[in-house]
């Protein structure tokens, strides 16, 4: 169980105490949920470059007290993509890893730079020092990043994790503290068109041009929302899957859901509402995509209460970070940043020694399909932050968590327990979850490639009754594939509620 924590004037809740810890001191000094964010993303990028990092995207929700606003910082392919190279190859999917093809320009740093100039309150340099001097001066590896220690540190430009090999072992990024220095002083252009951008071009031989990385990949977009539960959950709009979560949501909301989450009937009607939601991603997801929220009712009716629905799957979980922060003015941020697959491409830019993304995994390499891999794109997304109001238009909650394709379904899992079932947010996270897999998988995002099992988590009471519903099950111990999820909850007192993912070992929510 997930220790629920209360606070009056301000809450961070992340995967790292250290990176928590951060975002709280930018609160106490004055800054504001953005402010706090952004600290707490820096730190997550210099001790958890399994998760997250500058060499990956960002996408973020951001609610100022009386509306909500979207982030898109997801990169584009270079000017040098070419799918038909790659099928001259023999490939007919994205290469996973070991190859720049499947890095798009990553946009955390375009994010950063986009929500400080928006919303933020305090200096970029003071944002970023406690993540410049857990870079210089060193921070001991976390349980998770641990033990990859000794195979990332013999990577080319990773030698920075060499020393690496038990819990609690000193690491130093003295590259990235210098390039975090740069960002801190001369912005995103010190970061894009300085040494790391310099990097990627070599690394890229004709994949990128200068002109890729000038541009910037944050834009400001329109967040879809949804009504469930009688309340208004928001998200971003596709090239991000976040979409799904609204869909499964809104086929949820007007189903016959057993009051008590531990009847297996509750969790197959929300196993069959994620498969109709999101049975066809693969087809209908892609930057520009019209979020098909208008057919929650058609979806509703495939579902049969009592079996599992003949729809076909087509769908693990990749390494991605998820933080959030409210202020004690009602700001709150709901942020998410991600390498896509632990440590991204296994690529590192030599300088600075920051592993890129693979984040172009979603590209198809299908002729002719709207996601198609092509020049100055953006691929699919996973990355799915939600936001909660309520009916006065008032921020409720942030919520997100890590997970690959199964972002949506944990969301889904996690929302009904906080609206519906008026759980608290420590019961939230804690509680075991299912997840849709997929038997020999070598990635977190082939959920909806073939005939998915539901995967079920040691410790949940649903197994035996949704084998009895037609669902093929495995069991799967906890924490293993079922995210880092994270939570801060405005009580109708104005007090804070937050609780912090015990999967991540680390992770903690603090407040003032």
């Amino acid at each position: 169980m997930s220790e629920t924590r209360y606070a009056r004037n301000g809450m961070v809740s992340t995967v790292d105490h250290l990176a928590s810890s951060a975002g709280v001191s930018v609160l106490e000094r004055g800054g504001n949920a953005v402010d706090a964010a952004i600290a707490a993303n820096a730190v997550l990028a210099v001790t958890s470059p399994h998760l997250c990092g500058l060499g990956g995207d960002l996408f973020a929700l951001v609610h100022d007290g009386s509306a909500t606003t979207a982030l898109n910082a997801s990169g584009r392919s270079g000017s040098g993509a070419d799918p038909d190279r790659l099928r001259a190859e023999g490939l007919d999917r994205m290469p996973h890893l070991y190859d720049i093809r499947s890095v798009p320009v990553p946009g955390c740093v375009d994010g950063w730079s986009a929500l400080h100039e928006r919303f933020g309150r305090l200096p970029l340099a003071d944002l970023l020092a406690p993540a410049i001097r857990h870079a210089a001066a060193g921070f001991p590896a976390s349980p998770l990043l641990a033990p990859g220690g000794e195979f990332i540190g013999s990577l080319p430009g990773a030698g920075d994790f060499a020393s690496a090999r038990r819990p609690g072992d000193l690491i130093r990024r003295p590259g990235l503290a210098r390039t975090l220095e740069a960002i801190a002083s001369g912005g995103r252009a010190a970061f894009y068109e300085g040494e790391f951008g310099e990097g990627l071009l070599a690394l890229g031989a004709g994949e990128y041009v200068p002109e890729d990385l000038a541009r910037t990949n944050a834009d400001w977009v329109d967040p879809i929302q949804a009504e469930a539960f009688d309340h208004r959950i928001w998200t971003v709009p596709p090239n991000s899957q976040g979409y799904l979560l609204l869909l499964s949501l809104a086929i949820l909301d007007k189903l016959d859901l057993p009051d008590d989450p531990g009847d297996p009937r509750w969790a197959h009607l929300l196993v069959e509402s994620a498969r109709a939601a999101g049975h066809d991603r693969l087809d209908v997801l892609h930057e520009g995509a019209v979020a098909p929220l208008d057919s929650a009712d058609a979806r509703r009716a495939m579902i049969d209460p009592e079996r599992r629905s003949p729809f076909i799957d087509h769908t693990a979980p990749g390494d991605t970070t998820y933080l959030c922060a409210v202020d004690g003015d009602g700001m709150g941020v709901s942020l998410i940043q991600s390498n896509a697959a632990g440590f991204g491409s296994l690529l590192f830019e030599p300088g600075t020694g920051i592993n890129l993304h693979n984040r172009g995994i979603g590209f198809s390499l299908t002729p002719g399909h709207p996601a198609e891999y092509g020049p100055r794109r953006r691929p699919p997304h996973t990355l799915s932050p939600a936001l909660i109001t309520r009916q006065d238009g008032s921020l409720r909650s942030v919520i997100g968590t890590m997970g690959g394709d199964a972002q949506p379904q944990i969301l889904l899992q996690l929302v009904t327990r906080l609206l519906r079932h008026d759980q608290t947010p420590g019961q939230v996270i804690g509680a075991p979850r299912w997840a849709l897999g997929v038997s020999g998988a070598d990635t977190g995002f082939d959920t909806w490639r073939q005939e998915a099992v539901v995967e079920v988590e040691d410790g949940a009471p649903w197994s035996d009754g949704l084998r009895e519903r037609g669902h093929p099950v495995t069991a799967v111990e906890y924490g293993s594939n079922f995210g880092h999820a994270h939570l801060i909850d405005v009580l109708p007192s104005g007090v804070l509620a937050g609780a912090a993912d015990p999967r991540a070992l680390i992770g903690a929510a603090l407040g003032r």
